[in-house]
């Protein structure tokens, strides 16, 4: 299980993302204390990352950074809306985590074939898979 400073990072970094339009929605916030939650983070610290950021720290295995860029797909995809700007933030994210441009792109060119852009997380971990062989 990542450490309590692990879970503030990818938060944090979920935050920032959400923000990326200048404008975090009621859907954005409700899915990020959703994750809150799961990662046991008190309302309190949770709101606390909007006002200042945590220190970044890269999820320290592969499955763990997969986990995360499944949920910024789910974070991009709760209101709807795709902009571009979101759109390469998530690319440059997934770049900053090590993972292949090439599945990024994959992954990003695939969700409009599912329902609300929601690509399951097997089919993620299948095309990652691919480009690691």
């Amino acid at each position: 299980m990542s450490s309590h400073k692990e879970k503030l990072s990818i938060l944090s970094e979920m935050i920032a993302f959400a923000k990326v339009d200048n404008t975090v929605k009621q859907s954005e916030y409700d899915f990020l204390f959703n994750v809150a939650q799961q990662l046991k983070v008190t309302k309190k610290e949770f709101d606390a990352l909007f006002k200042e950021a945590a220190e970044h720290v890269v999820p320290p295995s592969q499955g763990a950074r997969l986990v995360q860029f499944h949920r910024l797909i789910l974070l991009m995809n709760v209101d709807r809306i795709q902009t571009l700007t979101e759109i390469r933030r998530l690319h440059d994210i997934g770049l900053g985590m090590g993972l292949p441009p090439s599945a990024i792109g994959q992954v990003l060119s695939i969700m409009h074939e599912y329902p609300n852009n929601m690509v399951p997380p097997g089919v993620i971990i299948n095309i990652f898979k691919a480009h690691y062989n």
